[in-house]
């Protein structure tokens, strides 16, 4: 599988449809492993946190989640086949599921959030079977680990506590756990749940999510204006680090 390198980390050239056919491969394998979907802000904390970049890198896929990671793909001259929104591969893969009788555990959001979003997630993709959930206010992780197991375990594991909390904690627990395939997936199931809503398919079409969520939330600015910040360490590692090489 191809890679393309932005800024030390190792994202995949994968499609939607490539990344649930793999991963429903690894699940049906009970081949372990973890996904991880970094925007522009994620890959700036892999920068800071050389073992968070580790883990991230180490991942069985690594999805571009976000405009800003294609566009500098194109800036740097890698090749990515487009952006893989978390949200979009969640829901994806949880039809894919579904269709296999699946089971899926979720971890994360405000007390309560996890359970309506497991409802819906139901509701919208029968077959689907819900092992459990637990919300994402634990104060030791031993306690989810047990969660889930004595629930019997699951094939799939959402874990959204954003990251690097999210990712670390699947890297240091995902041994210990009996489930075969974990996904860091942010703030999902806020949306599953109903509770935050996407942008409009326009914004998201038009790469726009971002400037929807800040319209939404003008108190993201300071989050937001990382993105110009990230382009231009992309910029100048076009210009100064890689000028001259050739791929």
């Amino acid at each position: 599988m191809k890679t393309a390198s932005i800024l030390g980390v190792h994202f995949h050239s994968i499609t939607l449809p490539q990344a649930v056919d793999y991963a429903m491969g690894r699940i049906r394998a009970r081949q372990q492993g973890y996904i991880v979907t970094p925007n522009p802000e994620i890959v700036d904390l892999c920068r800071q946190d050389t073992a968070f970049c580790n883990i991230v890198n180490h991942a069985a896929l690594v999805l571009p989640d976000g405009i800003g990671v294609i566009y500098a793909a194109k800036i740097l001259g890698e090749e990515l086949q487009g952006k893989v929104a978390g949200i979009d591969f969640a829901d994806a893969l949880v039809a894919a599921m579904a269709k296999e009788g699946m089971r899926l555990f979720l971890v994360g959001a405000k007390p309560g959030v996890a359970e309506t979003a497991g409802a819906n997630l139901c509701a919208k993709y029968p077959g689907l079977v819900l092992a459990g959930t637990h919300d994402g206010y634990f104060k030791d992780p031993l306690t989810v680990v047990s969660a889930i197991n004595d629930c019997g375990g699951a094939d799939v594991v959402f874990v959204c506590l954003g990251a690097p909390k999210q990712e670390k904690f699947i890297a240091e627990h995902m041994e210990d756990i009996h489930a075969t395939l974990f996904c860091g997936l942010g703030g999902s199931l806020d949306v599953f749940a109903g509770v935050a809503k996407r942008a409009p398919d326009i914004f998201i079409k038009l790469g726009l999510e971002w400037f929807y969520r800040l319209l939404k939330q003008p108190s993201r600015l300071g989050r937001m204006m990382k993105l110009p910040l990230f382009m231009l360490v992309v910029i100048k590692e076009k210009l100064f680090v890689r000028k001259g090489t050739h791929k």
